[in-house]
Formats: structure tokens, C-alpha cells, sequence
């Protein structure tokens, strides 16, 4: 009985899929449009195998840059991904267009397995709703914000991790570290959670969330997708509990309004006098906690990689630092204009997140039918921006593979040809907490330690972020002095 019903739930997925695909398929109409060169794959997967498995290797960007050449088109080619046909947008220049024109020619999108696990949240709604929501989050994100509520606590808890996680350590693996770090960060920040238990419990319920958040939404027991559903249900099943208490706490005033993020969500109402539901101010502290620690995690393990590798960097890094620390009295926390003074450590994460940009890309949906490049793409087709390829475009950045900060002296790059963050009205709002985040870990770390790769070469596999194979195994050298 139990191998009848998996056939039948295997051949009612695979039918609704080929559904989607059939309805998916460009008609008659669309077939006489002057499209983009390119295919559309294989029947229901299209090239979607490709498309995962050139990151899986190490190299997101070898779909793209096979394509440009095979046909011939720089700009744009068309393929199906996800189970939908897509124009990928190519270089700043197709950067340009899709930042410029948010909201007018085009909307975000997701596929259907970020949409169904985050639901209506400031990363998946688009619009008004969506600018509402940037609105609400703004003050959060700013520099008042980070002078009165972020560095000092920053400060604090990594200087805390250190001291559990690092010290006395002859050897650890960096990228679940770093993630223990960042998360309990995310957590004092957005929603002051300070309980050891609940945090490892969230944390772990993450990691299980993380991993069918880019995948075939089939719910089907055994696949990634089941499993991130099951664990996601689990996380807002937990955040709902603290809103809840949070709500009542603000109610009897043993909370302030001005606490944290979670407690301005629950007081502040939008501009037109409306409060955010009780499930969507979890589904944003959600997102938020995927996009406020696990994008960090990978950028401050590529950093120490680069740092391993790179001594000469890392003693100009170190140099830095040290002159910071030396005009503080002992015990002093980090200031604003302490972090205003790291710029050579600023250059350092941004050529690594140059050459290992966290987000590789992102999706668009066209709001309407639009002509780009000489080319059709019809109203409903989704759009794809890549950071990996417009990050190693040698017009960009000569000598495009190599490390080198003083790329970001002065003006820094050209715009549209650095992106990890995205552009536009939807670049990443948290774009400062991340520097402040990396800036301030590095700050700690580097006066304390050397160290070296254990596994020099380790691969980088992009599952959907760069995430060394083996987590970045490491021997710490404290310093003597």
C-alpha cells in the first residue's frame, strides 16, 4: 500500500509540473515574437540541472558565460529555469535596466520554494506592499539606529563568541562558527532573544530551512522541500510564541516600543494608519534572520580564506586594526567613527565579496511586454541578474580573477558592476548592518590571531551560497603580544 501511494503521489507531481511546464510554454504569439537567442532545455526541467550544477562545482557564473558565447549574445539569451521561461540579463548594463526599472517594467520574483516557505514578507512582495514594508524597516537599518542600538552589543557578543568559540582552540571550522556568531546576533538585534536553548534551537531549525529554500517544491517526504517546510512551520511556530509574549510585555510595559525591531513592527503602524499582521511581522523577523546572518557567515568565511591565503593583505589588515585599538582605553567598545576608520578592511571584504558574492543573483518578473537589446521579452516572463559573471568582467575589473582592494579607493568601481547587493529600490536594506557585522568580527579576531587553511584548495560549492566543502577548517596561532 505504501509503494501504491508514493506511485500515485510521484505521478500527480510529476502531471502538475507538466501542467505548469505546458502553460509555461511560450504560444503561438509569443513564438512569432523576435525573442533572445537561446533554449529552452529539456521538457519540464529545462536547463535547470545546469544551471544548479555549475554552482554546485564552484563556478555559477560557467552557465551564463557558456551561453553568451554559444550564441553569440552578450546582452541577453533566453532559457527555462525552474519550470519557467526566462531572459537572463547580462553585465551592468543589464543591471541597469532591471534596477532602474523596478516597479515600472518589472517586480521581484521568486521561485515558487522561497514564495511558499517565507509567504508575504519585505523579500517576496513587490509594490506598494513591498515599499510599505522597506519603510517600516528603514529606521533599522540606518545610521541613528547602528550608533544608539547595533555596534556596542556587536561589539559585546563578538568579543563573547570569541571567547567560547575560539580561544584556547588549536582548530576550528569556520563557517558553522561564524554561523553561531551571526545568528545569536541576528537574534539579540531583531528581537532581543538572549536564551542559549532558543537560540540553538532556531539555529539548527535554519540550517534545515536554508537548504530547500532553492529547490523542487515537491512536498513529498524526503526531499529538501519537505524538510524545509517542516522546519520552517517549526520556526514561525516559535517566533509567533515571542511576538505574542513581546505584544503582551509592550502591553503591560515591561517592553519599550524602541527596543528592537520586532517591538517597532508591533507599535508602528505604516502611512496609512495600518499595522503589520501578527503573521507577517513573522514572516519579515523570518527573512530577516536568514538575510541578517547567513549572507555575513559566508562573506566573514571568505574573508578568512582570503586572509589565510593573502599574508601580505592580512598584515596591512592587521595594521589597521591595531592603530584603531591603540587610540582606545582599555575595555572601550568600538565606536561609529571607529568603523569609519577601517577603510583598507572595508576594500578587503568588498574584493572578496567581488570575487564571492553571497547572493550570485536574483529574479525578475516583466510587468509588462518589454524590448531589450533588439530583442522581445513578453509580459510574464521571468528575468535573471548575475553578480558572479558582472563581478569578473575583465572591461569591469582588469586582471578580473586577481585580489586586489585598491580596487575600492576613491570612487570605487564603475555603478551596476559591483552588486552584491543588489540595486535599485530593492538593494539590500541591510547592507550597513552586514559592514558593521564584518568590520567589527574582523576587528576581534585578526588582534588575536593567525591562522592557516588545513585543507588548502578547499573547494567552494555554491548551494545556493559560496560554502567551503569542509567548512573552512583552520589552526589558530594566537599572537604573543
Amino acid at each position: 500500500m505504501i509503494l501504491i501511494f508514493i506511485l500515485i503521489v510521484v505521478a500527480i507531481t510529476l502531471f502538475l509540473v507538466l501542467l505548469k511546464h505546458e502553460i509555461g510554454k511560450p504560444a503561438s504569439s509569443v513564438r512569432s515574437l523576435n525573442l533572445p537567442p537561446g533554449s529552452y532545455g529539456w521538457p519540464v526541467l529545462g536547463e535547470t540541472m545546469e544551471f544548479l550544477r555549475a554552482g554546485v562545482d564552484g563556478a555559477p557564473e560557467k552557465f551564463i558565460k557558456e551561453r553568451i558565447e554559444k550564441y553569440e549574445s552578450p546582452q541577453v539569451f533566453k532559457t527555462m529555469l525552474l519550470g519557467e521561461p526566462m531572459a537572463v540579463l547580462c553585465g551592468p548594463t543589464g543591471n541597469k535596466f532591471l534596477f532602474s526599472n523596478e516597479n515600472k517594467l518589472v517586480t521581484v520574483w521568486w521561485p515558487d520554494s522561497v514564495r511558499k516557505l517565507l509567504g508575504p514578507c519585505i523579500a517576496t512582495s513587490g509594490g506598494d506592499e513591498g515599499r510599505q514594508m522597506r519603510r517600516m524597516m528603514s529606521y533599522f537599518v540606518s545610521p541613528d539606529a547602528f550608533t544608539k542600538l547595533y555596534i556596542k552589543t556587536m561589539d559585546l557578543v563578538s568579543q563573547q563568541h570569541i571567547k567560547t568559540h575560539w580561544q584556547d582552540k588549536t582548530e576550528v571550522k569556520v563557517f558553522p562558527t561564524i554561523k553561531l556568531y551571526t545568528f545569536e546576533l541576528a537574534c539579540r538585534l531583531f528581537m532581543s532573544l538572549e536564551d542559549p536553548e532558543q537560540i540553538s534551537k532556531l539555529a539548527t531549525l535554519f540550517n534545515i530551512f536554508l537548504k530547500g529554500l532553492i529547490s523542487v517544491p515537491v512536498n513529498f517526504p524526503g526531499t529538501r522541500f519537505y524538510k524545509a517546510k517542516k522546519a520552517t512551520s517549526a520556526i514561525k511556530k516559535l517566533l509567533q510564541e515571542i511576538v505574542r509574549q513581546r505584544r503582551a510585555d509592550l502591553e503591560k510595559k515591561v517592553a519599550i516600543p524602541t527596543q528592537d525591531l520586532l517591538s517597532h513592527l508591533l507599535v508602528s503602524p505604516d502611512e496609512n494608519g495600518k499595522f503589520m499582521s501578527e503573521s507577517v511581522i513573522v514572516n519579515n523577523i523570518l527573512m530577516l534572520l536568514f538575510a541578517g546572518h547567513d549572507t555575513s557567515s559566508v562573506a566573514i568565511t571568505m574573508l578568512m580564506k582570503n586572509l589565510a591565503q593573502l599574508p601580505d593583505i592580512y598584515e596591512k589588515v592587521l595594521a589597521e586594526q591595531n592603530e584603531i585599538a591603540s587610540l582606545k582605553e582599555d575595555g572601550e567598545y568600538l565606536q561609529w567613527e571607529d568603523i569609519q576608520k577601517m577603510r583598507y578592511s572595508w576594500n578587503v571584504v568588498c574584493e572578496t565579496t567581488r570575487l564571492s558574492p553571497p547572493v550570485i543573483g536574483a529574479f525578475r518578473e516583466a510587468l509588462e511586454d518589454i524590448n531589450y537589446a533588439g530583442y522581445d521579452i513578453p509580459k510574464g516572463w521571468k528575468l535573471y541578474w548575475s553578480a558572479s559573471l558582472t563581478h569578473i568582467d575583465s572591461s569591469s575589473f582588469p586582471e578580473s580573477t586577481k585580489f586586489e582592494p585598491s580596487r575600492f579607493e576613491g570612487s570605487g568601481p564603475m555603478p551596476y558592476t559591483y552588486v552584491p547587493f543588489g540595486g535599485g529600490p530593492r538593494m539590500c536594506l541591510g547592507k550597513e548592518f552586514a559592514r558593521l557585522e564584518i568590520v567589527i568580527f574582523l576587528h576581534n579576531i585578526i588582534r588575536r590571531f593567525r591562522w592557516k587553511m588545513q585543507i588548502p584548495g578547499e573547494k567552494i560549492s555554491y548551494d545556493p551560497m559560496p560554502t567551503p566543502v569542509a567548512g573552512l577548517p583552520i589552526s589558530l596561532h594566537p599572537h604573543t603580544n
